[in-house]
């Protein structure tokens, strides 16, 4: 019988040590941070951004460890700060630790440094942040390590306190049996226990926590199998990567490598002697030694392991005295990540089909994801907080029932790349998994409209339209098999003859109908698909009215490409997969296409301006934002769907609000969605967007009389600046059959020529 149940315990034993011993979640990373002169510091949070890496700070001294921030009287508010940063492996931007100086001007960094040498750096990057897991039904986080890579005293320290006769015994101490088994008899029942590291371990790998004595039996025979067939190295290495030390929110944090992490910000084989003290002292009660909250007790307690080192001539007493009178040197606190978990589900549908739930939460792989931190926090504020502001100010948006809530979506991208750099699904992760962005589809309504301009101003081969043609806003019926359709102007007024600019800045439905006929809806939905809508589009009349279903990343895809000069790039959500060896196993390439001709598309970029500068999204210059900025608001039918979907020269950022169960928001998007918009790209740019629209060669500017649309030539009373495409410019003339003079020919080569020196310009700085 005996025999038989050791048989039972013996391939339990190998089953866990000759397979997968640890499970391990996948951890997501996000981008790198990079500083550089003439980045404002105080906008990007770096503070922030230093304590969440656990830089931990220590007074100015001329050898600063790694890790570490130098700190003084005048830190952050002097003009001046020196961090030792740590390096970072990384399969396209791996970093070296480096001792940087950094000088301010103001909020703006200046020159950085690199110490001792003092060289100038013209940029570094800092680690990038972990931004959540993908834990499975144990919710346990590890950072697997080697025994080689663990500092020796940290060794020590825990074999100090849990095992001094590890080297010697096979398995069980029975001097520490015997010492147990009489506490235990004068304690009148089981309270203490003489279990050696190899028995700790059996309980953790295989056993429950129950203290009966049958328990102990087979804690004690799965030690001696253990030991029987297994090196002390291995066994050792298993314990340290096992053991419970502590939590992180709903997370347990096990092994010595998590919690080198956790408590102090730096790998495990950075660590210093009182700090493995530390970790070794919290080994007996996680919970009841946390430093953070008992932190007269953790120090205590590592004093104590400090003491037992000694006696047992593991450290010589100048090293103890220095460890004991050491403080308690912790990182800042980190909470479990949130506010990315939409972020997350879409990475996990994006990931390649082998990379399974299972494997996600057992693999132990490294994502490096394409999400910048910073922006997505400002997402979850700029759309939580902006949806609570609407509740406010219009309580007839308020629901009591959480699933019935006013709902919305922010999705921002580089253009580009097609880099997700933000992603908010919804006002609550908790109380609605549904990802907005993604899965929802809802009518585009007049954000649509790009793309009914755009395929009026594309030459295939010849444009419907230029920017001079004027456009006619009466009253227009079309006869469908269903009934007529006869559209109208949000203001219910008629406009009669408008220029371009003036029906798209203004959002006049009635005449881009009329331009959507003109063009053919077949044509209107080729241009959007091209663009990157991949939803069913209706080739119905009022498909140029945004009647279509649409998410909001293909509406940001597609805005993507308009931005990017015809360009459509392939969303990305990650950069690289590694697994725990250090392999890249996965890639996501930069992908794009041409699509479109970049001359159209900057055309219909400066009437987006417009819409800004002058239109339904004024508000975002009321906002404060400064700089180029194009984009285009969107409401539905009965109002059920605002949206912006907005761009700069970096970023595509697109917004939906409405409820999940259409209903009337009885506002215009001008009210519900720009504001969100304009709080999160203030936010993420501080109001001052960079860089430029730069127009290509193939555009020209020319003056045109505002009314015919007529070429405005020297003594036209009235004139204004427009685009064209080389070769589409007004055949009439203003004044009617005059002709070109030489000047008029030269200030048009000396625009044609400046607009392109702008742009070379930009191309290459």
């Amino acid at each position: 019988m005996a025999g038989g149940e050791l048989v039972r315990l013996d391939r339990i034993v190998t089953s866990r040590f000759e397979g997968r011993r640890f499970r391990v979640p996948s951890r997501v990373l996000s981008a790198p941070t990079i500083l550089y002169p003439g980045l404002d510091w105080k906008r990007i949070g770096l503070r922030d951004l230093l304590d969440r890496l656990g830089y931990q700070p220590e007074p100015a001294r001329s050898n600063l460890e790694l890790g570490r921030l130098e700190i003084g009287h005048r830190i952050w508010v002097s003009r001046a700060a020196r961090v030792h940063l740590r390096g970072f492996d990384h399969p396209t931007r791996p970093e070296r630790p480096r001792d940087i100086l950094i000088r301010f001007d103001g909020s703006i960094v200046r020159e950085i440094r690199e110490l001792p040498e003092s060289r100038v750096l013209g940029a570094v990057l800092l680690e990038p942040e972990p931004i959540g897991s993908y834990y499975g039904p144990d919710r346990a986080q590890r950072d697997l390590v080697r025994l080689g890579d663990v500092p020796q005293h940290l060794v020590d320290a825990v074999l100090a306190v849990e095992d001094q006769r590890f080297a010697s015994h096979h398995g069980v101490d029975l001097r520490r049996i015997v010492g147990a088994a009489i506490a235990n008899v004068r304690a009148g029942g089981i309270r203490q226990g003489g279990s050696t590291l190899t028995q700790q371990l059996a309980k953790n790998f295989f056993l429950t926590p129950e203290r009966t004595y049958r328990r102990k039996l087979e804690e004690a025979a799965m030690a001696l199998l253990i030991e029987a067939r297994y090196d002390k190295d291995e066994i050792l290495e298993s314990y340290l990567n096992e053991i419970y030390l502590g939590q992180r929110g709903s997370t347990a944090i096990h092994g010595v490598g998590e919690a080198s992490r956790f408590y102090f910000g730096k790998p495990v084989r950075h660590l210093e002697l009182e700090e493995s003290a530390l970790l070794a002292a919290i080994i007996q009660s996680p919970n009841g030694t946390n430093p953070y909250r008992h932190a007269e007790k953790a120090q205590e307690r590592r004093n104590l392991v400090v003491s037992l080192m000694l006696r047992q001539g593991r450290i010589d007493p100048a090293s103890a005295r220095s460890a004991r009178e050491a403080s308690l040197r912790l990182s800042p606190p980190t909470s479990e990540v949130r506010g990315a978990r939409y972020f997350l589900d879409a990475l996990r549908r994006q990931l390649p089909e082998v990379y399974d739930s299972e494997t996600l939460a057992a693999e132990g792989l490294r994502i490096y994801s394409t999400l910048d931190w910073r922006m997505q926090r400002a997402a979850v504020s700029a759309l939580v907080e902006g949806i609570e502001s609407l509740e406010k100010q219009h309580p007839r948006l308020r629901r009591e029932d959480p699933s019935a809530r006013l709902q919305g979506c922010l999705i921002a991208l580089r253009p580009q790349t097609g880099e997700i750099l933000a992603l908010v699904g919804g006002r609550s992760y908790g109380a609605s998994q549904f990802d907005r962005c993604t899965q929802a589809r809802r009518p585009a309504g007049s954000a649509f409209k790009p793309f009914v301009y755009a395929a009026a101003l594309e030459p295939r081969p010849e444009p419907t339209i230029t920017l001079a043609t004027p456009m006619d806003d009466s009253p227009l019926r079309v006869d469908l098999p269903t009934g007529p359709w006869e559209p109208a102007n949000f203001d219910h007024e008629f406009h009669g003859r408008v220029s371009v600019r003036e029906a798209m800045e203004s959002s006049l439905n009635v005449a881009t109908a009329r331009l959507g006929q003109d063009v053919g809806m077949g044509r209107v939905a080729d241009v959007a698909r091209r663009l990157g809508i991949e939803s069913w589009l209706p080739t119905v009349p009022s498909l140029s009215l945004g009647v279509a279903d649409v998410s909001p990343l293909e509406m940001a895809r597609a805005y993507a490409t308009i931005a990017g000069g015809g360009v459509r790039p392939e969303i990305r959500t990650f950069e690289d997969l590694v697994d725990s060896q250090g392999r890249t196993v996965a890639r996501r390439e930069i992908g794009f296409v041409r699509v479109a001709d970049g001359g159209t598309m900057w055309l219909v970029t400066s009437l987006l301006e417009g819409v800004v500068e002058r239109g339904t999204a004024y508000g975002v210059r009321r906002a404060g934002i400064r700089g180029p900025v194009a984009g285009k608001t969107g409401t539905s039918d009965d109002e059920r769907d605002a949206w912006f979907v907005g761009f700069t020269p970096e970023m595509v950022v697109a917004v939906w609000i409405g409820f999940d169960e259409p209903q009337s928001l009885g506002l215009a998007s001008s009210r519900v969605a720009v504001p969100i918009w304009a709080r999160f790209v203030a936010d993420v740019t501080g109001g001052s967007v960079r860089g430029s629209f730069a127009a290509p060669p193939e555009v020209i500017e020319l003056d045109i009389e505002p009314n015919s649309g007529a070429l405005a030539l020297s003594g036209c009373p009235v004139s204004r600046r427009e685009f064209f495409l080389e070769g589409t410019e007004p055949a009439e003339t203003c004044p009617e059959g005059a002709v070109r003079s030489q000047f008029d020919l030269d200030r048009e080569a000396g625009r044609l020529r400046d607009s392109f020196m702008q742009w070379l310009d930009d191309v290459l700085r």
